[in-house]
C-alpha cells in the first residue's frame, strides 16, 4: 500500500502539510463531507488553501464530488486505482434523510449507460435515498 506521500507524487501534486492534513481528514471520513466540514475542522487554514488542495485533488482523480440531491456538493476519496473513469470507476451513494450523510458504495458499480448517438456523457450519479444503517436501529 502507498503512502499518502507517494501516493500525491504518482498523481504529480506538490506535498504540503495542508495537503497531507486534508487527505488524513478524508481518510477518516467514513462519509462524504462538505468544503464547510473542511473548513470547520481546519479552522485557521486559509479557506481558499482548503478549496485549491480539494479542487487539485478532484482534478488529479483523488476525491470525487458528490451531488446527493441535497444542493451542496460533497467530496469522497476515491478508491485505489480509480481513475474517475465514467465507464469503469462509477460507484453508488447512499443518501440517509434521518441524519443527512452521504456514504460511497464502492462494491456497488454503476453499470455502463448508453445514450442515444449524438449524446454524449460526462457525468453520471445514482444516489439511493433512505434511512441509514444507524438510523435504522
Amino acid at each position: 500500500m502507498q503512502t499518502i506521500e507517494q501516493l500525491l507524487e504518482s498523481k504529480q501534486i506538490r506535498i504540503t502539510a495542508m495537503r497531507l492534513l486534508i487527505y488524513k481528514f478524508l481518510a477518516e471520513k467514513e462519509i462524504a463531507v462538505t468544503l464547510s466540514d473542511i473548513e470547520n475542522a481546519f479552522e485557521k487554514a486559509d479557506r481558499t488553501t482548503l478549496y485549491r488542495t480539494i479542487k487539485t485533488f478532484e482534478d488529479k482523480g483523488i476525491v470525487h464530488q458528490i451531488d446527493d440531491g441535497t444542493g451542496i456538493t460533497k467530496y469522497a476519496l476515491c478508491e485505489e486505482g480509480c481513475n474517475c473513469d465514467i465507464k469503469n470507476d462509477l460507484h453508488l451513494h447512499f443518501h440517509c434523510n434521518n441524519c443527512n450523510e452521504t456514504i460511497c458504495l464502492t462494491e456497488h458499480k454503476i453499470p455502463q449507460i448508453k445514450v442515444p448517438d449524438g449524446f454524449v456523457s460526462e457525468n453520471v450519479n445514482l444516489v439511493v435515498k433512505g434511512i441509514c444503517d444507524k438510523c435504522s436501529v
